[in-house]
Parts: C-alpha cells; sequence; structure tokens
C-alpha cells in the first residue's frame, strides 16, 4: 500500500514525541555509564558488566538509528542515497538485536545467582565467561544483520515489490524500504526475539519460584519469633533480609517481562506474518511497532539500574554534584553494610 503523509499537527506532535524518547534514552543510558565509571563499589559487581554494554548499545540506538529514522518519518522522504540506506537499516538490526541480547544474558546471570549456589554462580559466571557472552552479545547480531543485508539475501524473491516502493510517483519522494523474505523474517525473528524471549521466560520463571519459596521462609521465620541471644541475631537479620530483598526482585520481574514483550511482541509477530501475507501490513502500523521497539531502549536503565538501590544512590551523586549526603554509610557504622546484599550476587541489581 502507498504510504501517506502525516498532517501539520500529526507532525508536530510527532516531533515532540519523538524528541522526547530520543532525549530520554540518551541520557538515560548516559547517566548508567557515568555512574559505573565512577563508583568503585558498582565496578566490582559482575552484573553490572552487561549493565553497562547494554546502556552504550541502547545509546547507539538513540544516536546512530533513532534520529535518521525520524528525519525520513516526519519529512516523508530519504534524502541520503541507497547505500547509507543500507548501512543505516543494518545498524538498526544490529543494535536492537544486540539490547535484546543483553537483556537475555542478565536474565541468566540473575538465575545463576538467585536460583544456585553462591559457589556455582563464581564458576559459572568468570570473567572469560562474561566476555564471550558480551562477545556474542554484538558477534550474533552482525552476522544476522550487516552480512545478509549487504549482501541483498534479505531481498532474495521481492526484488522488484521493493523497487515499486523506493519510489512514490504522486509526491516524487524516495523511501528507505526495508522488505524481508520469508526465510531471512523466520531466521531473523527467531534469532533476534523468539530465542531470548524462550530463554528470559524460563530463567525469570524459577527466579519467581525461587522467590516465591524464600517469601515463605521469611513467614516461617516472622512465626518462630526473632532470637533472643544477640549472637544469633545477625545471622537471622542478614537472612531476612536477603529473602525479602529478592522477593522484591521478584515482583520487578513482572515489570521487566511485561515492558520486554509490550515493546518488541508486536514488531516481531509483524516481521514474520507480513511476507506470508502477501506484505500488506499498512505503513503506519509498521512505523508504530518499530518505535514501540524504540522506545524499550529508553526504558532498560529505568528497569535495570534505576530500580537498583545502588544505582540510585550513583545517580543522585552524580545529580547532586557529589552531595554528602547520598554517599555510601561506613562498614565501621551500626547500619548492614551494602555489601551484604551482594555477597552472593544475588540481590543486587533487582530492588
Amino acid at each position: 500500500s502507498s504510504r501517506e503523509g502525516f498532517r501539520v499537527a500529526e507532525k508536530i506532535v510527532l516531533v515532540i514525541f519523538i524528541s522526547a524518547v530520543i532525549l530520554m534514552t540518551t541520557l538515560g543510558n548516559l547517566l548508567v555509564m557515568v555512574a559505573v565509571c565512577r563508583d568503585r563499589q558498582l565496578r566490582k559487581i559482575k552484573t553490572n558488566y552487561f549493565i553497562v554494554s547494554l546502556a552504550f548499545t541502547d545509546l547507539l540506538v538513540s544516536v546512530l538509528v533513532m534520529p535518521f529514522a525520524a528525519i525520513e518519518l516526519i519529512q516523508d522522504n530519504w534524502i541520503y542515497g541507497e547505500m547509507f540506506c543500507l548501512v543505516r537499516t543494518s545498524l538498526d538490526v544490529l543494535l536492537t538485536t544486540a539490547s535484546i541480547l543483553h537483556l537475555c544474558c542478565i536474565s541468566m546471570d540473575r538465575y545463576y545467582a538467585i536460583c544456585c549456589q553462591p559457589l556455582v554462580y563464581r564458576n559459572k559466571m568468570t570473567p572469560s565467561r562474561i566476555a564471550v557472552m558480551l562477545g556474542g552479545c554484538w558477534v550474533i547480531p552482525t552476522i544476522i544483520s550487516f552480512l545478509p543485508i549487504m549482501q541483498g539475501w534479505n531481498s532474495i524473491g521481492i526484488t522488484d515489490l521493493i523497487q515499486q516502493r523506493q519510489f512514490n510517483k504522486a509526491s516524487n519522494s524516495t523511501y528507505c524500504i526495508f522488505m524481508v523474505n520469508k526465510p531471512y523474517a523466520i531466521t531473523c525473528s527467531v534469532v533476534a526475539f523468539y530465542i531470548p524471549f524462550f530463554l528470559m521466560v524460563l530463567a525469570y520463571y524459577r527466579i519467581y519460584v525461587t522467590a516465591r519459596e524464600h517469601a515463605r521462609q521469611i513467614q516461617v521465620l516472622q512465626r518462630a519469633g526473632a532470637p533472643t541471644d544477640s549472637q544469633q541475631h545477625h545471622p537471622d537479620q542478614h537472612s531476612t533480609h536477603r529473602m525479602k530483598t529478592e522477593t522484591k526482585a521478584a515482583k520487578t520481574l513482572c515489570i521487566i517481562m511485561g515492558c520486554f514483550c509490550l515493546c518488541w511482541a508486536p514488531f516481531f509477530i509483524t516481521n514474520i506474518v507480513d511476507p506470508f501475507i502477501n506484505y500488506t501490513v499498512p505503513g503506519k502500523l509498521w512505523t508504530a511497532c518499530l518505535w514501540l521497539g524504540y522506545i524499550n531502549s529508553g526504558l532498560n536503565p529505568f528497569l535495570y539500574a534505576f530500580l537498583n538501590k545502588s544505582f540510585r544512590r550513583a545517580f543522585l551523586i552524580i545529580l547532586c554534584c557529589g552531595d554528602e549526603r547520598y554517599r555510601r554509610p561506613s562498614i565501621l557504622g551500626q547500619t548492614v553494610p551494602c555489601s551484604t546484599t551482594t555477597i552472593n550476587g544475588s540481590t543486587h541489581v533487582l530492588r
């Protein structure tokens, strides 16, 4: 179907909305990266390597992908040539897929941290294995983006249809059209979304079950009453604090999975369905699904960092120019040290 332009009022609303999305994504992910660079305690936590890499990926989405998509959407025209269209499309597939794979790696890290013993977590999440996982988050998307798109594998069998949609004679406009044939649509969608989605559901389900078991243990401890011996009080207090923290973490999983599915499921469902219905999905529906996926890159800092107490403290220190009120309490004080919530790597990310 032919693409329809936007009226002036619609363009104004689009400019405001898209600008807000780009600004939120850029500043949020920058803040995450700066917080980890400046806070030594955050750098000691293994999961934060995935969060920083995720923030860097989402930052590139906001800088290299969103602006050009916005310009074409608002101007209803592509003015940068065919080669840069291929590069922009490849970057789009690469960075959005890398962002999703980072979310999958974070779920795997949380699974080993919360559902396994501390020794198992340390054996599984070694620095070399973390490096391999991070490398896979970039190599796999590169294989399914630049290689097939630059070689034209995604357009085999539909070249004529793509050429028809690249030009609009009525408005004398050119578009950066990215259409995929059935084999590429299935392969790309399975690798970029459905496999990571299955692994995330499996990991977070096991985390949820573990957290429910911990909640039952908390109830048992509360019914039994607090011990009177001061020497026994601290271990029980620590165990209860740890289990309460992990229970709060499980509640956050519903938000994480809900946002992930809401943002990316419409696009990847449409991506597979469209080739099988002769590419009849309306252009505006495609645009809405695509930008819904982009919004996920702006939500990730809030879901994976802003909901974490240690990150929030680091953000306040940065935004308040190092205000001493937000500094970590000394481990010599009477309060429970901050490190007790991360003693086995299981309770520091999702609060």
